[in-house]
């Protein structure tokens, strides 16, 4: 991003951008991996190990993760051949390859992170998606495509760094009338993940912890889409995370799991899940 763009960020935005500069040039692909990574992962992606160690201490949570990501996947690559797609606050680009390696005619991934840019440029080169990936840097909540571009958008942990409503009028404005967006965010309900969050400033801005969303700023995506549906995940599952490197952990992880699947279906407890995968559909065009 050149200095003349930056002189015209506000300084929420600079704050953004010198955050994630620096994690992404401590972990350059893959992070949400790094936890529980092979050791040729790490030697590959990962520098400035005792950096790492302390700025990425909540990737062990991650461990969890298979089944929301799972769903994720299920909405993001269902009709993706032949699509033009989004990957909207991309980070290091994995889920923009990812698009690509499933059959996308054309992915572009955008961020707001110069350092971000430049790993998922090289690790799609590495991959050999680069002819089907271009990445740039951009400000997402005033992104430079035209009007109904993209037939699927993704998006992972960013709205909760952006002004939302900017957002949700961005993606429903470049969102083809027949796409979808396919959103994954952490949710704010529960007290105790909220307290981690506060007692873990160093891994997020000031920005990121007053606005992670919940319930009533998912349902706010109703003024800018007709379509709305999400589903929550991880709850008692979370207890299995002290266990992730033991034996025990899969057959622990697995019937956690299961029991998850029961309580997140009843209203309150929903609440309570950690992420919650939310796909729109049929943008409102202004």
């Amino acid at each position: 991003m050149t200095k003349e763009v930056h002189k015209y960020l506000e300084d929420r935005k600079l704050k953004e951008i010198e955050h994630s500069d620096h994690r992404r040039s401590i972990v350059r692909a893959y992070e949400y991996h790094t936890d529980a990574s092979s050791d040729r992962l790490k030697e590959n992606y990962v520098e400035r190990e005792n950096e790492f160690n302390n700025n990425f201490s909540n990737m062990k949570y991650y461990s969890i993760t298979e089944s929301s990501f799972a769903y994720r996947d299920s909405l993001l690559f269902d009709g993706i051949r032949g699509s033009v797609a989004l990957d909207y606050c991309c980070g290091n680009g994995e889920v923009a390859i990812e698009m690509a390696k499933h059959g996308a005619a054309h992915v572009i991934g955008i961020d707001i992170s110069s350092v971000a840019i430049a790993n998922a440029k090289a690790l799609a080169k590495d991959v050999g998606v680069d002819h089907i990936c271009e990445f740039a840097v951009m400000d997402a909540e005033h992104t430079e495509f035209a009007d109904s571009t993209f037939d699927i958008i993704h998006e992972y942990g960013a709205l909760h760094h952006l002004e939302l409503l900017a957002a949700y009028k961005e993606l429903a404005r470049i969102l083809k009338p027949t796409g979808k967006l396919v959103c994954t965010e952490a949710l704010r309900h529960n007290p105790m993940i909220h307290w981690y969050r506060r007692r873990t400033p160093h891994l997020r801005t000031e920005w990121e912890v007053e606005h992670i969303l919940g319930f009533p700023e998912i349902k706010k995506g109703k003024a800018f889409f007709s379509s709305l549906n999400f589903r929550t995940f991880h709850l008692v599952a979370l207890a299995a995370v002290p266990f992730r490197t033991s034996s025990v952990f899969h057959p622990l992880f697995k019937i956690l799991n299961s029991i998850d699947m029961v309580l997140l279906r009843i209203p309150f407890i929903r609440k309570m899940a950690w992420i919650a995968v939310i796909e729109y559909k049929q943008p409102l065009k202004r």
